[in-house]
C-alpha cells in the first residue's frame, strides 16, 4: 500500500499546474470514493444487479 502522502504526490503530478485547490480536492475525494469501493468488492460487499435496481427505483420514482 502507498503511503497517503506518496499517492497525492503522484495525483498532483498527474494534474495541470493551473488546477485550483477545489478542484485538488474533488480529485482525492474520487480518488478515495473509488479506492473504497475496489475495497468493498475485494471484501465480497457487493448487492446483484436486481437489488440495486430495487433500491434506486425508490429514489427514481416521481
Amino acid at each position: 500500500m502507498i503511503p497517503a502522502k506518496e499517492e497525492v504526490q503522484c495525483l498532483l503530478n498527474q494534474l495541470p499546474d493551473d488546477i485550483t485547490l477545489e478542484d485538488i480536492q474533488y480529485h482525492i475525494y474520487v480518488r478515495q470514493k473509488i479506492d473504497r469501493g475496489l475495497r468493498d468488492v475485494e471484501a465480497g460487499r457487493m448487492i446483484s444487479e436486481k437489488e440495486f435496481e430495487k433500491r434506486m427505483s425508490k429514489w427514481l420514482e416521481p
